[in-house]
């Protein structure tokens, strides 16, 4: 007998089988029930989601030789033969290899016909973007008037190529990717139900590589299957997919919680010689960070977590700050970003790591997110006094951020007197001050400094250097001398003189 993929074999039968979507099976399932069924429907979404699956479903609930309803009976001629791909009555088009204008109106000549075993006759147009524009102008006459025996359902991963007439005449569904945790338990149950012996670590790692796709997942699971020999185990499925062995993270963050940088450089050195996806490897750290993140607030999840070690998990929470736990995970995925232009991948990941111990969060900038009083005592190295020279640097360490912080680059510090601020306000930037404005920048300061400070308010002349006015003088004079040596580049000269050509000054930007 044949092999029948997992994705295939698993495909949903009913609404009921569905794994998520609720928000699209609820909506189906109500106007199946009241008997308002829409013409046209429209399903979108990422690959692998459910679209084709929900199509399938409610040609089969509108054609039930037992009624039209939610719950098809599954057993009757209709349901079998929709199940089997040989129902007549849905035509199933992949719109991908019959996009010319002939093969719709060759599809849409039986149209009127009544069906010939159903209820009604379906039309299943998949990928419906493919279309060409005379083939959607061929399709709007019949979504304008359809005969009362036809539905037309489309799926498609690209709404925003098809024609507003056709969206404005169809129910629009939008497939949402499956979550992590969704997938995973998705799977566990189909490892179970094949009696294959399986390690939920090895699920949710499969899970995870799937990114919201059920269909990728079960294909991910097959290729498991073979690759182990059946056995659906971490090792074998880390093995697969390429990613690194959790054990190479771990060794990597209790080195960090200790700031040993000989260590850390020891276990990267380690690491190589398993010749890793780099790039992987950020994303296993900053996965792990989450978790620990995680922990720190509510330290029972830890005995929850099915692919990570729960003893680890707990161990790096008390070991590593809240503090950085958030900074090493802003850098990780800054790392990311990065690596390609590192100067080759290994160098790139021990730069995100020497990062992790190089830099330190600002407690008392943290302390300022917090609901705490601002009594404490300023820490070492702060300046505990604010005038025009360091506003900025004042600024930049105070955890200020958004309106608050743009306001504030447009004030400049005129005195600052038992422990009264008056700051000049550029009148440009006036309207942009509010009564929150006032009362966070207060709050983010007295927190800087450790002690409760007043601020005082003034318009001040038009001729304000400010730090936002500033830096908007050096963008300017770095486009001046950009243009400036555009003019000057010889090659730019001798276009000038052979063609006449003119300069956009405009169009000229500096590279940095």
């Amino acid at each position: 007998m044949s092999y029948i993929v997992l994705a295939r074999k698993w495909r949903p039968k009913r609404f009921a089988e569905m794994v998520g979507q609720e928000h699209v099976l609820r909506a189906l399932g109500n106007a199946l029930d009241s008997g308002k069924v829409h013409h046209a429907f429209l399903f979108t979404g990422t690959r692998g989601v459910g679209k084709t699956t929900v199509a399938r479903i409610l040609a089969k609930s509108l054609n039930c030789e037992k009624g039209v309803s939610a719950n098809p009976c599954g057993a009757c001629a209709a349901c079998r033969e929709i199940d089997e791909g040989r129902f007549v009555d849905l035509i199933e088009v992949d719109a991908a290899s019959r996009t010319k204008v002939d093969d719709t109106r060759e599809m849409l000549d039986n149209v009127q016909y009544a069906p010939t075993r159903g209820r009604y006759k379906v039309y299943l147009i998949d990928e419906v973007h493919m279309l060409s524009n005379h083939s959607f102008n061929a399709l709007l006459k019949t979504f304008e008037e359809p005969p009362p025996h036809v539905k037309f359902l489309l799926a498609t991963t690209d709404p925003q190529k098809l024609p507003v007439t056709v969206l404005s005449r169809c129910l629009q569904f939008s497939l949402k990717r499956l979550s992590t945790h969704l997938i995973a338990e998705r799977l566990k149950f189909i490892a179970a139900a094949e009696t294959l012996e399986f390690e939920p670590a090895a699920a949710a790692l499969l899970a995870r590589a799937a990114e919201g796709s059920m269909r990728d997942a079960l294909s991910l699971m097959d290729q498991l299957i073979a690759f182990g020999g059946g056995a659906l185990n971490e090792a074998n499925a880390r093995s697969m997919l390429g990613t690194i062995d959790r054990g190479h993270v771990t060794r990597i963050l209790d080195a960090l919680a200790v700031q040993d940088g000989p260590g850390l450089l020891a276990h990267v050195q380690e690491l190589d010689r398993d010749a890793p996806d780099y790039d992987r490897a950020l994303i296993e750290l900053a996965a792990f960070l989450q978790r620990i993140a995680i922990v720190q607030i509510v330290p029972d999840a830890a005995q929850d977590d099915e692919e990570f070690d729960a003893e680890a998990l707990s161990r790096l929470a008390r070991a590593i700050s809240p503090e950085d736990v958030q900074l090493y995970y802003q850098i990780a995925l800054g790392g990311r970003r990065d690596l390609a232009m590192a100067p080759e991948p290994r160098a790139g990941f021990e730069m995100s790591l020497l990062r992790m111990l190089a830099f330190r969060p600002d407690s008392a900038a943290a302390h300022s997110a917090s609901p705490a009083p601002a009594q404490a005592t300023a820490a070492p190295g702060k300046s505990l006094t604010v005038n025009a020279a360091n506003w900025t640097d004042v600024v930049d360490s105070a955890g200020l951020s958004g309106m608050v912080r743009q306001f504030a680059l447009n004030c400049v510090p005129a005195s600052f007197d038992n422990d009264v601020l008056r700051l000049h306000v550029d009148p440009a930037a006036s309207d942009r001050r509010t009564k929150q404005t006032d009362e966070k920048l207060a709050q983010c300061l007295s927190a800087y400094l450790g002690r409760e400070i007043a601020i005082k308010f003034e318009t001040a002349e038009s001729s304000l250097i400010t730090p936002a006015r500033r830096r908007v003088m050096a963008e300017q004079d770095k486009a001046l001398r950009a243009a400036a040596a555009f003019e000057e580049d010889a090659a730019v000269k001798g276009l000038r003189e052979r063609f006449g050509a003119e300069i956009d000054a405009a169009s000229v930007k500096p590279t940095s």
